[in-house]
């Protein structure tokens, strides 16, 4: 989608519709709207249907051939109003675009009172716009040509008569909507389009495009360095693992800072299969990896003063003749042995040792990863927020702040030592589940075994990564790109963790 800023009002465009956000209590026309726009929308105002309210849309037909439509989308109250509401609003118009068979609309940006807000007005709304708009449908018959074919929204024109925004962040928001809906087609291809393989062209061709360095690890190579969980996990699937490793190697970087992703591009359970209920949905439980391309696009593209580095460990897991065991006892690369007591709990595997690699390898400053880990995660918080496991209180409050701005909620969760204790082994170290109360605790103090001591913060996201409904800049069904703006805007405001 192509977006044009302009720090104006609309004058003689020839727009197939023109979006006006409206706050609760403040239903007026904008100061500069003219003619038969100002007229069509005090007529529509004074029937009172429309309310401002968080979501709301209406549709006012004008009569004017340059803006035959006005698309009117509550704000809720103009006090409470800080970037998610906004790209939620942005995105709810995006929605309705959708189905109004237009190649180009407009946008008025509203007024807001919040300097910081105004200023990145240009950058939530182009974000917002562009997530709402996104559809897969890479699967479905060809749309109709010729006369029957429906035009698709294809340039958006964002007016701001205030002139409180700027080119440059609408040209930011789109990137970062652009980078989110690159994780959500990975997420939302079949497994069998998107194998470890089809992740690691996918890793190669954003670091073609944004000039990042690309390194796959192969499994000749895993094996000579040890990798022995994600090797495990992968003994079933006739499929190759991948690690995957993008870096972001900017001159006079201020640290560095690591980002690993979990790559399960099918989740049979393995030998301990999952029931067969819902069991299509299993090909999201790469969508940690899939954030992590995507922050890595997104980084990419704006540079920011860090070393970034991106860790994939990739791999299918199925229930084959060489499959993992229960019972088995693997070794990691970082040397502790692990005992098998339920092969669906393999996430937490390949992240170990793919943490202890980029630990080792990298040496960063701190670290977060992202994982549908834990299926307790989505009992325990649904489907409206990340849960946080962390060893740093100070770093994770930095991941909290940055998900609250990108609109990726995370709330943390606890971390006593006496869930660490369920994770002590019977015949090894450690063992890879504990009881099932608190699973979604224990599955990610498993990680912190493979990171400490470094500060790190583990993000379950299996409720937040697919299906979410009833958010204004989701697509209601599929991949949601969780993580990506988090991730990216840790880089963008990167200042390394205090001692804790």
């Amino acid at each position: 989608m192509q977006f044009v800023y302009r720090p104006q009002a609309p004058d003689a465009e020839k727009l197939g519709c023109l979006v006006l956000f409206l706050a609760e209590a403040a239903l007026k026309p904008p100061a500069g709207l003219k003619g038969p726009l100002r007229t069509a929308l005090t007529r529509a105002l004074a029937l009172k249907e429309f309310e401002g309210k968080p979501g709301q849309t209406q549709v006012v037909l004008t009569g004017a051939p340059a803006v035959p439509r006005l698309l009117l989308v509550g704000l809720g109250p103009a006090k409470a109003l800080e970037r998610e509401k906004l790209r939620r609003a942005a995105g709810s118009a995006a929605h309705a675009l959708r189905g109004m068979n237009l190649a180009e609309a407009g946008v008025w940006l509203p007024p807001v009172a919040d300097a910081a807000l105004a200023k990145g007005l240009g950058e939530v709304v182009a974000e917002g716009v562009t997530l709402g708009a996104y559809t897969f449908e890479s699967y479905k018959a060809k749309k109709p040509t010729g006369k029957d074919a429906k035009a698709e929204l294809a340039r958006v024109t964002l007016f701001d008569p205030a002139r409180a925004t700027s080119n440059a962040a609408v040209t930011r928001g789109a990137t970062r909507g652009d980078a989110v809906c690159l994780a959500r087609n990975l997420g939302n291809e079949p497994a069998n389009a998107m194998t470890p393989a089809d992740l690691a062209a996918a890793a190669r061709a954003i670091a073609k495009r944004r000039g990042l360095k690309v390194r796959v690890l192969e499994r000749a190579q895993l094996e000579r360095l040890g990798f022995g969980m994600l090797l495990g996990v992968a003994r079933g699937s006739r499929t190759p693992p991948k690690l995957i490793v993008l870096e972001h190697r900017p001159p006079r970087a201020k640290g560095t800072l690591a980002f690993v992703g979990k790559g399960i591009t099918f989740d049979s359970g393995g030998i301990s299969l999952k029931p067969g209920q819902a069991m299509d949905e299993m090909k999201f439980d790469m969508c940690g990896a899939a954030a992590v391309l995507g922050a890595m696009d997104a980084i990419g593209a704006a540079k920011p003063a860090v070393n970034v580095v991106g860790v994939v460990p990739a791999c299918e897991n199925l229930p084959g003749g060489e499959a993992l065991k229960p019972g088995d006892i693997l070794k990691s690369f970082k040397g502790t042995h692990v005992e098998i007591l339920n092969t669906d709990a393999e996430g937490r595997l390949i992240l170990g040792d793919a943490l202890a690699y980029a630990v080792k390898t990298f040496k960063p400053d701190a670290v977060v990863d992202l994982a549908t880990l834990t299926g307790a995660c989505v009992i325990a918080l649904g489907h409206y927020a990340t849960g946080a496991v962390t060893n740093h209180e100070g770093w994770q409050a930095q991941v909290v702040a940055a998900g609250r701005a990108a609109g990726d909620v995370v709330w943390p969760l606890p971390n006593f030592p006496e869930f660490e204790e369920l994770l002590k082994g019977k015949y090894a170290e450690l063992q890879n589940i504990g009881p099932r109360e608190g699973g979604a605790i224990t599955a990610g103090l498993f990680l912190k075994h493979f990171v400490d001591p470094v500060p790190w913060v583990h993000l379950d996201i299996a409720g937040t990564a697919w299906g979410v409904k009833k958010v204004g800049h989701q697509p209601n069904e599929g991949a949601t790109g969780v993580g990506v703006c988090l991730l990216a805007d840790l880089a963008a405001n990167w200042s390394k963790p205090k001692p804790a």
